[in-house]
Parts: C-alpha cells; structure tokens; sequence
C-alpha cells in the first residue's frame, strides 16, 4: 500500500524532511549523530597516512599526486564523461513505434558500477598488470601473467554478478507489474 500524499502537495512529495537529513530519513537521528565524529576520524586516518607517506619521500609523493590529479582532471574525466553521455544518449534512442531502445535507463547503472570498479583496480593493479613486475616477482613468487588474467576474471565476475542483479531485477519489476494488472478494480 503507498502512502497517501495531501492533495496540496506535487506528485512526488510526501512529507517533508528535516533539516540536515537523506532523502528517506524523517528526522535527525543516527546518519547525523555520527557524522561529525566519523568525519573526524576518516580526517585523521588520512592525516596520519600523509604524514607517513611524506615522510619517506616528499617530493616524488607531491609529484604523484599532482601527476594523477592533472591525468585526472584532463583526461580521465573528459574520457568518461563522455562515454557516459554516449551511453545516455543511446539509452533515449527510440524505435519508430516510441519505444526505447534498450528499456529503461535503469541498466546504465549495473554498467557503471563494475565499470568502475575494475578501472580502479586496473588502476591500483597496472604496474603488475601492464608492465614487467620482475620486482614483485621476488616477493610474492608469482609470474606477471598471474595478475593480467586474474584481473580479467575479476572483472567478469562483476559484470556477471551486475548483469545477473539487473535480470532478477528485471523479472520482478515485471512479476510486480502483472500482479497489479491482475487485481481488480
């Protein structure tokens, strides 16, 4: 059963939120209370790692970042950006009958995500994955085709495990939409 909204109200409101709380939350109570507090101590975590970092070896640390916040901002950004709005634009194509396409937007996102996650862990990964890692080879005894194929069959994974959520998704949205054609009135 949905809740019913005043008739004065938009379609889409409900009730209105307090101040300082998410969408959903009716009023301040924990997402607020531990907000400071954790805030705080995600800011000395980083401090503490900074000060680590810096300390070895400051100029090559502040090079990096400043490397990979320009490599960043410059050409990653715009690269998928782009490709997001390629795939926006694609999911609002029509058939001549005014269907989409491909459905509803609502499978961009179970594109995204494992997108995502295996471009930060080619990212994190790429020195082993990418480059010879005769270096690394010593410490943990694995062979650099270890890592290229293993990041592979991570990423299959998730897009597999994404594309599965996305079916089941799929087959109850619909399983909900013939239960309430079916009931009367």
């Amino acid at each position: 059963m949905t809740p019913r909204r005043a008739p004065w109200r938009p379609a889409g409101v409900l009730r209105r939120r307090a101040p300082g709380t998410a969408p959903g939350v009716a009023g301040p109570g924990i997402a607020t209370a531990w907000r400071i507090p954790l805030l705080a101590l995600s800011l000395a975590v980083t401090g503490y790692a900074g000060v680590r970092l810096l300390a070895e070896d400051p100029l090559g640390v502040t090079l990096w970042w400043v490397g990979a916040a320009l490599l960043h901002d410059l050409v990653a950004l715009p690269l998928y950006s782009a490709l997001d709005r390629l795939t926006a634009r694609v999911t609002r194509t029509r058939t001549p009958l005014g269907r989409r396409l491909w459905g509803t937007r609502g499978w961009v996102n179970h594109v995204r995500v494992p997108a995502l996650l295996s471009g930060l862990l080619l990212l994190v990964w790429a020195p082993l994955i990418v480059g010879p890692a005769t270096r690394y080879q010593e410490v943990t005894g694995l062979s650099a085709e270890v890592y290229g194929r293993r990041w592979l069959t991570v990423t299959l994974a998730l897009f597999l495990c994404s594309g599965l959520w996305w079916a089941v998704r799929c087959a109850l949205t619909a399983r909900a939409g013939d239960e309430e054609t079916d009931t009367p009135g």
